[in-house]
């Protein structure tokens, strides 16, 4: 079994690009947020690769997967992760999700729950409140307007600390050069499934093994909103990361890695109990 495998699957009419990474016998699929691509897990799963075989990829209309144009639904978005899943042989397995991957992971939590064995919510939403909701549904709305450019600049003063951007110009300067490569219509499609979703109703329906991570200050997927879901998921765990914003895999990936795997190890000592 290859250590590294760098491939494309073609699901009906979207190309979809992966790479399945470790050497270890746990399956993990990650799945990353808006505007962003697989490369953004690379920091948490080189950490995680010798105990875990694990699955990342760009959503449709991310990366170098297909610039799919029109209307997204999140059930198109859990239906790729699906058949890649099944694509790579796995069966049961844990699944990350940051940002809007978080809402797919709550998404395929709920509609197919025997597929999971746990689940690691990071920066995510649930249960906005109506101020929290307008906030997004203006950013959408400027998007649609066309405000791209400074959508992204604002958001960049959302996502990392002004310490973290000061130390790594070259990285800011990167995550800019990676955010203008997006399409513009794609990346809407997308903002708009992240913007008008929000399972908070349901979420108490979640019945596995949850984590829940988001930073100090994160804005968008606010500590709030980690503590609502944290009582709604029976026997979740909660960890609120000091200082820090949003983009958690960019600036605290050691951090993010660390939690995962003690919390995915306890699915070892579950099954030899």
């Amino acid at each position: 079994m290859k250590d590294f495998l760098d491939d494309t699957l073609q699901v009906g009419d979207v190309s979809l690009h992966y790479r399945l990474r470790g050497r270890g016998s746990r399956q993990l699929v990650c799945i990353h947020g808006v505007g962003s691509y697989l490369e953004a897990w690379d920091d948490v799963v080189s950490r995680l690769a010798d105990d875990f075989r694990v699955l990342t990829f760009d959503l449709r209309g991310h990366g170098t997967s297909s610039r799919v144009r029109g209307r997204y639904e999140i059930d198109d978005f859990v239906g790729d992760a699906l058949a890649l899943a099944d694509h790579v042989g796995f069966d049961r397995f844990h699944l990350a999700g940051f940002s809007l991957g978080g809402l797919i992971a709550q998404r395929m939590a709920l509609s197919h729950s025997g597929r999971l064995r746990r689940l690691a919510l990071l920066a995510t939403v649930s249960g906005r409140t109506r101020d929290e909701r307008e906030r997004v549904l203006a950013r959408l709305a400027a998007l649609r307007s066309g405000e791209r450019g400074s959508h992204y600049d604002a958001s960049l003063s959302r996502w990392l600390t002004e310490d973290f951007q000061v130390r790594n110009p070259e990285r800011i300067a990167y995550l800019r050069q990676r955010n203008a490569e997006n399409d513009p219509d794609c990346y809407t499609s997308a903002y708009r499934v992240l913007a008008e979703t929000d399972f908070g109703g349901f979420i108490d329906q979640i019945r596995m093994p949850t984590l829940i991570v988001t930073g100090e200050d994160d804005q968008g997927s606010n500590p709030r909103m980690a503590q609502f879901m944290n009582e709604c998921i029976t026997g979740s765990q909660l960890e609120i990361l000091p200082g820090l914003r949003h983009s958690i895999l960019t600036e605290a990936p050691e951090r993010v890695a660390s939690l995962l795997q003690a919390f995915l190890a306890n699915d070892v000592s579950e099954a030899s109990a």
